[in-house]
């Protein structure tokens, strides 16, 4: 089995602007972006999947047209503070977070806890259903989720795990107890 995990593409947004669930526009780099991470695929693909967000639709319809959206991909929910630069949140409001993203949500948004469990949850399934070559258009914090558990690694350490923008990240599942195998492409 292969997965193939693909942060999207750069966004057109302001420096330190918060957009997890925030729907953001693509930078003009799109294209070229895309051809890359196109060259990096297999010509087929069994199943291809995406988080609900436009930057990420938007790359995911070049790949299959028959992708299938799924919410659980999305990326953190950080309530309030969506659409807002990390300099304009008020530090006593932001400080528990900071102190325990893992547990503390940001207000009206989800904890990196709530948000591993829904990504476990398709990560899993996906696993159930075995595709020869599978693709997953998503985001860098679901992808550090993945990565993190496919490393057992602890949810704290997973901003230790750099996936960037446009990055294709291959993921060979070993179901039998052997170690998986991760390769960034």
């Amino acid at each position: 089995m292969e997965i193939y995990l693909i942060r999207h593409t750069t966004p057109a947004v302001a420096i330190g602007m918060i957009y997890g669930r925030t729907d953001v526009a693509l930078a003009d780099t799109f294209v070229e972006e895309r051809e890359k991470i196109l060259k990096k695929l297999p010509s087929e693909l069994d199943v291809v999947y995406s988080s609900p967000s436009t930057r990420c639709t938007q790359l995911a319809d070049h790949i299959s047209k028959n992708y299938r959206t799924d919410e659980r991909l999305y990326e953190v929910n950080f309530g309030r503070w969506e659409g807002k630069t990390w300099d304009t949140v008020d530090q006593q409001e932001s400080a528990p977070w900071m102190q325990d993203f893992v547990h503390v949500c940001p207000p009206e948004g989800e904890s990196m806890l709530a948000m591993q469990k829904r990504v476990m949850h398709f990560w899993e399934g996906l696993l159930r259903l075995s595709p020869a070559k599978a693709a997953v258009v998503t985001h860098g914090g679901v992808i550090r989720i993945i990565l993190a558990a496919v490393r057992n690694m602890a949810l704290q350490s997973s901003f230790e795990i750099k996936v960037g923008l446009s990055d294709v990240i291959l993921v060979r599942p070993h179901l039998s107890g052997r170690k998986e195998e991760i390769t960034v492409l």
